[in-house]
């Protein structure tokens, strides 16, 4: 039996549970976490190196921010200067770019009911 496809890739939110996508591998991503546990704070874990987002996903979250889906790249990641920085992408290509290296995406991003932040500092969670 196969899963409908209109159902894939839509982020599920609740008000109760705070979902974060983030990077094990990075320190931001580190600190949210342990700040969000240290809280006791209801977490859902996506780790974006382990379970890679979807096009529709990556759309969802730029939007859920207010940015365009090029802001969701950290410029200041090593591999975004070594391979992209003289690339003008449309948003495609950059939801491309970010699914083949989930590294150089801007996080960890929290989400809540209809709440989204880019948390910057671990505290930044709270907000949400």
């Amino acid at each position: 039996m196969q899963g409908s496809k209109s159902n894939m890739g839509v982020i599920s939110t609740s008000d109760g549970q705070i979902t974060l996508f983030y990077n094990l591998r990075s320190q931001s991503g580190k600190q949210a976490l342990a700040y969000a546990r240290t809280h006791g704070l209801p977490i859902e874990e996506i780790d974006i190196l382990k379970t890679p987002l979807t096009g529709t996903q990556i759309t969802e979250l730029a939007n859920r921010l207010g940015i365009n889906i090029e802001e969701m790249v950290n410029q200041e990641h090593y591999k975004h200067r070594r391979k992209f920085t003289a690339q003008c992408f449309d948003p495609e290509d950059w939801i491309t770019v970010i699914q083949n290296h989930p590294e150089i995406m801007k996080q960890p991003i929290a989400l809540r009911g209809n709440r989204t932040v880019l948390v910057e500092t671990p505290t930044d969670i709270i907000r949400i």
